[in-house]
């Protein structure tokens, strides 16, 4: 079998050394939309160094660090590349991120699901710089055909709306140019710029990145669910339930709670298709 479960999980950590500056925090805020209008008092805090604050989000690209590509990598982990999806994704912040920093990610297989049909990998990274902990990435990879070994099914994490309607919903364009301009942070995957590499995957037209989509949400519950304080934000949880296409728009619905936030994100233009399902934001 590809994948020797036993081998991923016992495996020793992996660590990495992580840098990142104010550019790279700017060059992701653009990234995910941030400096629409550019004007705004609100986005120039994303995109003005003087104003600038750092989204939670970003821990999935700090230092050019991509959890899916370190996934592969790990010992026991052995399976074709075009079978696999970035199935979800979690952050949980210890303190804010500041707006430069040198860190050591350590990096581990915490588990191998068996789906029948797919394999689910979580691979979980710990980030932490001279004053202690940052923040705890889980991301977890869907591998197409790589089920049915007998081993844990894994828990079942659905999520369904709340039976009324959202306390919030807001729509943001994804520009035409947003996958070039996302892919700049790191993720240098062709089928997010290059047409017939998209159409060999079977899309009609390259899509936007997953990772985008996550950043572009959770900047919309930040700012209209928490006053804009991304220090608010404890954790962000979501499943990948579909794509998004460069030039579409995101319909954000946000249902609240004590603590939380509960969110869906779906596509518009094609009937509000899901995007992102099964998401929390939790906070201060």
């Amino acid at each position: 079998m590809p994948i020797d479960v036993a081998k991923a999980v016992s495996a020793e950590p992996r660590s990495t050394a992580l840098s990142w500056g104010q550019k790279d925090i700017q060059l992701y805020h653009l990234g995910i939309g941030a400096g629409i209008p550019a004007t705004d008092p609100q986005e120039l805090r994303y995109t003005l160094e003087s104003e600038l604050h750092v989204l939670p989000s970003f821990a999935t690209v700090a230092g050019g660090g991509m959890a899916v590509a370190g996934g592969m990598a790990a010992p026991g982990i052995d399976v074709d590349l075009t079978a696999v999806l970035h199935g979800g994704q979690s952050v949980e912040l210890h303190r804010p991120i500041p707006l430069s920093g040198d860190a050591t990610q350590t990096s581990r297989v915490a588990a191998v699901y068996d789906k029948g049909k797919a394999a689910v990998i979580v691979l979980r990274s710990d980030v932490a710089d001279a004053d202690g902990p940052l923040w705890t990435c889980d991301t977890r990879i869907f591998v197409r055909g790589e089920g049915g070994f007998g081993g844990e099914r894994g828990p079942s994490d659905r999520l369904e709306p709340p039976a009324r309607e959202p306390d919030r919903t807001v729509e943001r364009a994804i520009r035409e140019d947003q996958a070039l301009l996302y892919r700049l942070s790191g993720d240098w995957n062709p089928l997010h710029a290059d047409p017939e590499f998209a159409k060999l995957a079977g899309f009609e037209r390259p899509i936007l990145h997953g990772l985008c989509s996550y950043g572009m949400v959770l900047k919309a519950v930040v700012d209209t669910a928490l006053d804009g304080e991304v220090t608010r934000v404890r954790s962000y949880t979501t499943r990948f339930a579909g794509v998004t296409y460069p030039g579409e728009t995101l319909r954000v619905r946000m249902w609240r709670d004590e603590g939380r936030i509960q969110v869906t994100a779906t596509a518009v233009e094609r009937d509000d298709a899901p995007v992102l399902t099964d998401t929390v934001v939790e906070h201060t």
